[in-house]
């Protein structure tokens, strides 16, 4: 990437800094890498739930969702510590007490959900094609959560425009604070907006509120230096990829990019890039060894 800072408004993995695939973070000494510039996703969700209804099409919250056939299985690690898991192996999901036998990844309906919660809780909503969306619940059906550049404080139902939705604080495993300060949190933030607001989206959020992380924080890192972040994405059959990132808030953008397009368009976006990538290192090996390119022909 050389000795400078990129800023990209979309992300192509070709050019983004990647790690060993079996997850060994390699020291190649000090370098500064990419800073990702995005836009808000969840206005995106709002413009793509829009134009839903404006071309007359079905919209995305009403089909079936099955989490194991859209969400992306991955890792997120802060150096050798892996501080966010999602994945949906027996061992990893299943809970005690758990009748469904879903684990903590099981979708339910708003109504459902409502049953579940407590204040404090953390709530994903998920549905095909859209940006997750989290919120904070705080007690009497109702959550706080940054919706269209604005901390705000809703009813569960109206919150979740019809997604399931799951309790969602088995994902990050940083140590919680108690109920009470993270409900305190999140509604001494209400009536946030625009230029004041601290996050970029309604994930950034709602882990703010639970943990109290600045790295949750727009520019609560600096960018500089070697990229201490890993994403490793699970393609299945025991085989992953990895990719670096210099701070948390870049990380967690590509991770909802990656939930918003898509299991089967990750894969295919990152195996077209791999193959490249080989496809570069048989020219390269071609170059350096004539013989080999004559013993082809």
């Amino acid at each position: 990437m050389g000795n400078q800072v990129e800023k990209l408004t979309h992300l192509n993995y070709k050019e983004v800094p990647t790690a060993d695939p079996t997850g060994m973070d390699r020291d190649e000494g000090p370098r500064i890498g990419v800073s990702y510039i995005f836009s808000n996703d969840d206005d995106e969700l709002e413009q793509q739930q829009d134009s839903v209804h404006d071309l007359g099409g079905e919209n995305p919250a009403l089909q079936p969702y099955d989490p194991q056939l859209h969400e992306v299985e991955c890792s997120v690690y802060y150096r050798d510590e892996c501080i966010y898991q999602k994945s949906f192996s027996e061992e990893d999901t299943q809970l005690e007490g758990d009748e469904g036998g879903g684990g903590h990844l099981s979708t339910y309906t708003p109504e459902n959900l409502l049953n579940r919660c407590k204040p404090g809780d953390l709530v994903e909503f998920v549905c095909q094609a859209q940006y997750p969306h989290w919120v904070v619940y705080v007690g009497d059906f109702q959550v706080v959560h940054l919706h269209r550049l604005e901390v705000v404080n809703s009813f569960l139902t109206d919150a979740s425009q019809g997604r399931r939705g799951r309790i969602a604080n088995q994902l990050y495993r940083y140590k919680p604070l108690s109920p009470a300060v993270v409900v305190r949190n999140a509604l001494e933030q209400v009536g946030c907006k625009d230029r004041d607001l601290s996050w970029r989206n309604s994930e950034c959020f709602a882990a703010w509120c639970r943990y109290g992380k600045r790295e949750f924080k727009i520019g609560g890192e600096l960018r500089i230096g070697k990229q201490p972040y890993r994403l490793q994405i699970r393609l299945g059959d025991k085989r992953s990829h990895t990719l670096e990132f210099q701070s948390l808030e870049d990380l967690i953008m590509e991770k909802r990019r990656n939930d918003q397009i898509g299991r089967a368009a990750v894969i295919q976006e990152l195996a077209s890039h791999l193959q490249a990538a080989e496809e570069e290192e048989e020219e390269d090996e071609v170059h350096h060894h004539p013989g080999a390119q004559t013993a082809v022909e």
